[in-house]
């Protein structure tokens, strides 16, 4: 039995959920899995795991192992990379996450820049509206927009942005324009986002308001809701940063500026596994300053009125 195969594929299936998962993210055939994981069990003369019909649940002794297993590999990818160099000069692909537009518009002019004084870099972007699991994805760096949920990463704050509620004039010339957070019933709108989540927040008088317009378009990203509210589809609530240039344009016009306020935190996050190898600290120290420099310049502040 090969051990380190073994352990590769058991953190992979604790990581995945289940045998079937694990195989899947393997690219490995199912029984090929369970018998590697079972072989590993007969030589280690315990059970690691206890097979239910639709996951897995680690024993006592199989969390140890688990456990022991993650800082060997840690320590053996440390070691692959100190004997490439990357702890000597910046160099080797670095993968980088963020929200679509947010990085479209902001990060990646950034990193291409990064990309010029640092030629044995190759950078590899994964632009998703969804948080990244930066372990298992294998992510360097992350730019989070909103609240931390993972309090084990590394996290540097950038800055901070709010939202603001907007239409076309189009619309607005169609449907006129709500002056309160509860005309907004009344309303046709664009939500980016899940079914799930609840309702756009304001305030007044010191009091939470959780209202929403009619959604007549729900998109799975931030930039395909943006095109349909641009298209005099309905109202939508946006971060401001992502939609100033067509504010100061007139293809969007701000609403409800008075019951906005609420400010969220942009973060850039890195999970630090034994020692940082060093195209992540100097991506981190480039783009660090020139993100916070970005979110200051463009921080939009609510029309007066």
């Amino acid at each position: 039995m090969d051990r380190f195969d073994a352990m590769q594929v058991l953190l992979a299936v604790v990581d995945a959920g289940s045998l079937s998962a694990g195989s899947r993210k393997l690219n490995a055939p199912l029984p090929s899995v369970s018998r590697k994981v079972a072989e590993l069990e007969r030589h280690l003369g315990t059970r690691l795991l206890v097979r239910t019909s639709r996951n897995i649940q680690l024993t006592d002794a199989g969390r140890d192992y688990v456990e022991a297993a993650r800082q060997i590999m840690a320590q053996l990818d440390d070691a692959e990379q100190r004997a490439s160099g990357e702890y000597e000069e910046p160099r080797g692909v670095l993968t980088v996450t963020m929200p679509i537009s947010f990085g479209h518009d902001h990060v990646l002019p950034l990193a291409y820049d990064f990309l010029t004084e640092h030629p044995r870099i190759r950078l590899n972007v994964l632009c998703l509206d969804r948080a990244v699991n930066l372990v298992d994805e294998h992510v360097d760096v992350g730019i989070r927009l909103g609240e931390l949920a993972d309090g084990t990463l590394h996290a540097v704050k950038l800055g901070e942005f709010g939202f603001v509620t907007c239409a076309s004039p189009d619309y607005l010339n169609r449907k006129g324009h709500p002056a309160r957070p509860e005309d907004l019933a009344g309303h046709d709108g664009v939500v980016f986002g899940h079914i799930s989540q609840p309702g756009w927040t304001y305030h007044r008088d010191g009091l939470r308001l959780d209202v929403q317009p009619d959604v007549r378009i729900r998109a799975n990203t931030a930039t395909a809701a943006l095109a349909a509210a641009l298209r005099g589809a309905g109202i939508i609530r946006a971060p401001r940063h992502q939609v100033a240039g067509d504010l100061r344009s007139g293809a969007l016009v701000a609403l409800l500026d008075a019951y906005e306020g609420q400010l969220f935190p942009v973060h850039l996050i890195y999970a630090r596994q034994g020692l940082l190898p060093l195209k992540v600290r100097v991506f981190i120290d480039w783009m660090v300053p020139r993100l916070r420099r970005a979110l200051r310049d463009l921080a939009v502040a609510p029309r007066d009125g």
